[in-house]
């Protein structure tokens, strides 16, 4: 559905060495850099991160979240885990399972060096 997602960074290199160790645990390349940007890519998608172009500060959408599927309620602690030890801050409830009117999920929710809110997500296979 989506080509892409971009998030504003005030500071590149910080959010560089989060979005680093964040998406290095899905497997993802260190960001690719393109002037103001770097890019993370994979083949379902490309991620980036930018400083804003109009030069105004970056800052977090109120309401809005970032969700990346996982292959396992393990790598979704990986990830929330290196992000968390990169500069991030834990947010929402703890990892764990939730259940709801989709089913049962387990979701594992922080917010960036900037305040943008992202969240693993593990959906089990439907027995």
């Amino acid at each position: 559905m989506f080509s892409h997602v971009m998030v504003g960074a005030n500071d590149l290199e910080v959010s560089r060495k989060f979005y680093d160790a964040l998406l290095g645990t899905l497997g993802i390349a260190p960001g690719v850099a393109n002037a103001n940007r770097y890019f993370y890519r994979s083949r379902t998608g490309s991620f980036g991160i930018t400083t804003p172009i109009n030069g105004e500060p970056a800052n977090h959408a109120n309401g809005g979240t970032i969700g990346f599927n996982m292959e396992s309620t393990e790598q979704a602690d990986a990830f929330h885990a290196a992000g968390v030890a990169n500069g991030g801050t834990t947010c929402e409830d703890p990892p764990g399972w939730r259940e709801g009117s989709v089913g049962k999920l387990y979701l594992a929710y922080l917010r960036d060096p900037d305040g943008n809110k992202i969240c693993a997500l593990f959906r089990p296979p439907k027995a």
